[in-house]
């Protein structure tokens, strides 16, 4: 809404329709984690009472489980996929939205737009490559350390990226990088 109608954002993007949006994501996120929850509540018991990973993830808790999980493995599954591919589309079809609009631009607004659109792009690919790689794949749980470094990569290296790939949008920021690339490059 704001690089394809900027006048209309104030109208279009309403304070109420702000809290819908953020009470509907909330919701989601409450559901499918009570969903998950009420299921391995019902897991008798577990080989250990030590996870094999930096937190209680879902997937390696399952992994403990002494009783069969494929209900919760195929659960697990199946909502985080359909968490990701709504997820993915809606973000795809804004930029769509973006690039049609972006056709009848003016080059400087194209490259400001696409300045903006190409940052966004970078921390989504990399934050959704990383959850689809943990939890969309039917043997999610089995990845072991690989997971782990998904997990690391996921909630703590792109939160702490998320700054510089948003930075290399000013000006300053890049001139700056340009300087340090060029004199290590000719020193």
């Amino acid at each position: 809404v704001a690089i394809c109608n900027p006048l209309l954002y104030m109208v279009s993007m309403s304070q109420k329709l702000c809290v819908e949006l953020a009470s509907c994501s909330y919701l989601c996120g409450l559901v499918c984690s009570l969903i998950h929850l009420c299921l391995a509540l019902e897991i008798p018991s577990y080989t250990s009472n030590v996870i094999n990973h930096f937190f209680c993830d879902l997937p390696p808790l399952l992994n403990l489980a002494c009783s069969d999980v494929t209900m919760n493995k195929v659960l697990l599954f199946i909502v985080a996929t359909f968490n990701e591919t709504v997820t993915i589309v809606i973000i795809l079809t804004s930029y769509l939205f973006i690039l049609i609009t972006l056709r009848m631009c003016s080059a400087k607004g194209r490259h400001k737009a696409f300045s903006t659109c190409a940052s966004h792009l970078t921390a989504i690919v990399v934050f959704h490559g990383t959850i689809l790689y943990i939890y969309c794949r039917p043997s999610s749980g089995n990845g072991g350390d690989a997971n782990k470094v998904a997990t690391v990569f996921y909630t703590i290296v792109i939160p702490m990226l998320n700054p510089l790939i948003y930075s290399l949008r000013n000006k300053d920021v890049k001139e700056a990088l340009r300087n340090v690339v060029g004199s290590k490059l000719y020193s």
